[in-house]
């Protein structure tokens, strides 16, 4: 029984080791990436590499199984698979030198290649993984070597019992100096965190920014645009609830003196416009339904807002575009691109270089200090966050980052309606049941939405009031419920007749299609 526990306790201070070992390197890299870049960080390089390289079905599922927390779900799960390794590193050392030190060093490897691979990198983005790789393998060797030092109670696998009042095969010195060096890897890696991402600086500057008066202002929003039904999703969306999905998982810092747009490529004249240029131009303001491309049937990944800024046309016209320009390729100041038709930014529609969002400076999140907004296009060719390129380019000629991916180059947002209440799988009691939800075809609108219930025929729809072709618009639908186990779908048709699609597909390669449906027992 003594022999068991001892094994035991040699076995997992290894695996401790392994773990303290491999924290200290990761908060030595955050520290050293202060000096270098935020994008040089490992941790965070790695996790930017796997977003990138993540097959397009492990995403779709990964976006519409957590939403807007997979960036979270992604930081817990490497985590538990970096403590998983990490721990068989420390055994691996223990028991097969100098196994575990070599595993150790293979992973600060992968480390560099990641943060050479972010955009705009230099060489010295290698520098916080190899630092950390080093400070790894040099805590490794020496808390594996004091699991083997005679002094911890532990001379050889088979004899030597330690003191009677120390943990069963592990010393004394080997707890604190494992918990020491874990003590200050935490206060290392914290400290250097919060170096890395400045979000004081950004905080403080998008405290101290004034909105311009727009020139042009959003007509209001009429109260029949609103239907009074408890549970239905408004008509604007705060910013808090506003989805996010992007590749960031370091939100860029970015100030207003940070910021500059340079529009280059195919053009008359190449400019770089700052913060005061643009803040001197006309602005519009525009209530503008955004959508995601990953947006399943039925799903949450789309809001209405009311958004400020600077008609994109305005700054394309004062380049001159060439002839034969037809996409707009757009960076974002992480690197991340996108790649839009001219001709839907030059064709009318409220296509803005936003700097305000219901009436605020841009949030962090939402690309603060600009981003665009684009009417009639899904985001991931046209809502470019912290955006700071415009090139004027052909499709033929470049792709962004998700066409490279297997996306279409285009993008437009296909019609489609959700039921938004009463939740799926509820019971009510006979009689009336309200149902309600939204609809959108932006920058064509919203004409009819009709109900079914079961294979019944299909019935109209009370619609809200019609703000605009670029928002959606919200329908309810009282329905006389019978007893029994029901399923109701919804359809949209939109202003040029065309009804919605019933197939259902996946959001790959284009946008999902098919009919959203709710299962409700009546009694």
């Amino acid at each position: 029984m003594t022999s068991t526990r001892r094994d035991s306790g040699r076995l997992a201070a290894a695996a401790l080791s392994g773990v303290v070992a491999v924290g200290a390197g990761l908060a030595v890299g955050e520290g050293t990436a202060v000096l270098v870049s935020p994008d040089s960080s490992p941790y965070f390089a790695v996790g930017s590499a796997v977003v990138d390289h993540t097959p397009t079905a492990v995403r779709e599922w990964a976006i519409s199984t957590f939403g807007t927390g997979d960036k979270p779900v992604l930081f817990l799960g490497m985590a538990a698979v970096m403590v998983l390794i990490a721990a068989g590193c420390g055994v691996a050392e223990r028991f097969r030198p100098p196994a575990g030190s070599v595993a150790v060093g293979l992973f600060a490897i992968v480390g560099v290649l990641a943060a050479l691979d972010r955009p705009g990198s230099r060489w010295t983005f290698a520098i916080p993984s190899v630092f950390a790789g080093i400070a790894a393998i040099l805590v490794l060797r020496i808390l594996v070597g004091m699991l083997r030092s005679p002094s911890t109670g532990a001379t050889s696998d088979t004899d030597a019992t330690p003191d009677t009042d120390e943990p069963e095969g592990v010393g004394r010195r080997f707890v604190l100096t494992a918990a020491g060096i874990a003590g200050l890897a935490v206060v290392v890696g914290v400290v250097g965190r919060r170096m890395l991402a400045d979000t004081a600086r950004t905080i403080a500057d998008r405290a101290g920014v004034t909105l311009p008066t727009p020139r042009s202002p959003a007509p209001p929003v009429p109260a029949s645009a609103n239907l009074e039904v408890p549970g239905a999703t408004p008509f604007v969306t705060s910013n808090a609830d506003f989805y996010r999905i992007d590749t960031a998982l370091q939100v860029p810092n970015l100030t207003t003196s940070d910021w500059s747009l340079r529009i280059h490529g195919m053009v008359d004249t190449e400019i770089r416009i700052g913060w005061d240029d643009l803040l001197a131009m006309p602005m519009t303001e525009r209530f503008v339904t955004l959508t995601c491309v990953s947006n399943e049937i039925g799903g949450d990944l789309i809001g209405n807002a009311r958004w400020l800024g600077v008609p994109m046309k305005t700054l394309l016209d004062r380049v001159g575009v060439r002839p034969g320009a037809d996409m707009l390729l757009s960076t974002s100041s992480d690197g991340w691109t996108s790649g839009t038709p001219v001709s839907v930014v030059t064709d009318g529609r409220d296509a803005l270089l936003a700097i305000g969002m219901n009436g605020q400076p841009l949030p962090v999140e939402h690309g603060y200090p600009v981003r665009q907004v684009i009417p009639g296009l899904y985001g991931y060719v046209s809502a470019t966050k912290w955006v700071v390129d415009w090139e004027l380019t052909r499709f033929a000629d470049a792709k962004a980052y998700w066409t490279t991916r297997g996306w279409s180059a285009l993008g437009p947002i296909k019609l489609s309606s959700r039921i938004d209440r009463p939740r799926s799988r509820s019971s009510h009691r006979r009689g009336e049941v309200v149902i309600a939800g939204t609809a959108w075809a932006q920058h064509t609108g919203i004409a009819a939405v009709e109900v079914r219930v079961d294979d019944g025929s299909w019935e109209p729809a009370e619609l809200a009031g019609d703000y605009s072709d670029d928002t959606w618009r919200q329908w309810r639908f009282s329905w006389d419920a019978q007893p029994g186990d029901h399923r109701v779908y919804c359809r949209a048709t939109d202003k040029s007749g065309k009804r919605q699609i019933e197939d259902r597909t996946s959001p790959v390669p284009d946008g999902a299609t098919g009919l959203d449906s709710r299962a409700y027992t009546i009694t």
